[in-house]
């Protein structure tokens, strides 16, 4: 398998062993990829493949599921749960996204000060009664990939011309939700209106993707076109969303993508959103603003412009 030419493949090791010229080295290659395309993919990463095929095995169980159990964990105001097919409607799309989809998250006990003060998507995870062990094994991979986006924020401060610990001091409580995802064979008569995820740039910080040997995963070039982008092993596919590019002045491109399943069979992956605390303000950095500019953006918090875009996106939280 081969990548687009236009996404980069960028190893991440010096940020796991490598020292301060390391860490300017990742940092260049992520800013580069980051103004050019928005996405890029990381090798070297530090998850272990074991997890992820594991975790890839209990998204298969999940799915396998009778619909009634399934909907035993439905999703809940939290975000947290069972999303079935049809619950999920891209902005400007025809057709609801041809998915299904378990979200959970950073797992605070009813006790947290934030759950305490109502801060909307935080709080416990739940699961499905039929599978208990789902929770150990998607905890784990949770906790995993969280430290390796610890890693990209190091990097992504320098990139941004910020101390190094810049980003991570807003990200101690993040409000990071992983999804697995399932996409049924997409028949070939659905004509062009019909996704398993309709065009769209995703709404937070950062997105890291795993995704199987299905392929179907394609990115909006600068010309209009759609590039693939294919799996490759032992990497994560990595990309900029709309709070990310906010804070930037759109410095760093979140990129419209979307998934048309056509390989004839079952296609899973594994999306984790990484977003800081709720409470976070996203203020258009001043690095980022050229001499004669100026912000293009109102500050926003993190927590008020995700409730926002999923209020327009997902079907259980619009009104009957």
């Amino acid at each position: 398998m081969t990548q687009a030419p236009s996404i980069p493949v960028i190893s991440i090791a010096p940020l796991l062993h490598g020292g301060a010229a390391g860490l300017r080295e990742v940092a260049a290659a992520i800013r580069a990829a980051a103004i050019e395309v928005g996405f890029l993919y990381i090798a070297d990463h530090g998850v272990p493949a074991a997890l992820v095929a594991e975790t890839h095995a209990m998204a298969r169980r999940f799915f396998a599921l009778p619909l009634a159990e399934k909907r035993r964990a439905e999703i809940n105001h939290r975000h947290r749960g069972f999303l079935k097919i049809g619950e999920a409607v891209m902005h400007g799309a025809k057709r609801p996204d041809l998915k299904e989809s378990f979200i959970f998250g950073l797992d605070l006990p009813e006790s947290d000060p934030d759950v305490v003060a109502g801060k909307k998507l935080m709080g416990p995870n739940i699961w499905p009664p039929a599978l208990p062990e789902m929770q150990g094994v998607l905890d784990a991979y949770y906790a995993a990939v969280i430290g390796c986006g610890e890693l990209l924020l190091r990097a992504l401060a320098l990139a941004l011309d910020q101390p190094e610990g810049f980003f991570l001091a807003k990200f101690k409580k993040p409000l990071a939700r992983g999804s697995i995802i399932y996409y049924p064979p997409q028949p070939p008569d659905l004509g062009d209106t019909q996704f398993g995820v309709s065009p769209h740039s995703d709404y937070g910080c950062l997105t890291l993707l795993w995704q199987d040997d299905s392929g179907g995963l394609q990115v909006r070039a600068k010309d209009g076109s759609w590039i693939p982008a294919p799996p490759i092993e032992g990497t994560f596919v990595v990309n900029i969303g709309d709070l990310l590019a906010r804070w930037t002045n759109d410095l760093f491109a979140s990129t419209e993508h979307r998934v048309i399943n056509r390989s004839g069979r079952e296609r899973y992956s594994i999306a984790m959103f990484y977003d800081p605390h709720f409470d976070t303000r996203i203020e258009v950095l001043d690095t980022c603003v050229a001499a004669g500019e100026r912000p293009r953006y109102a500050p926003t918090t993190c927590g008020a412009y995700i409730l926002e875009r999923f209020g327009g996106a997902f079907q259980y939280r619009k009104p009957a």
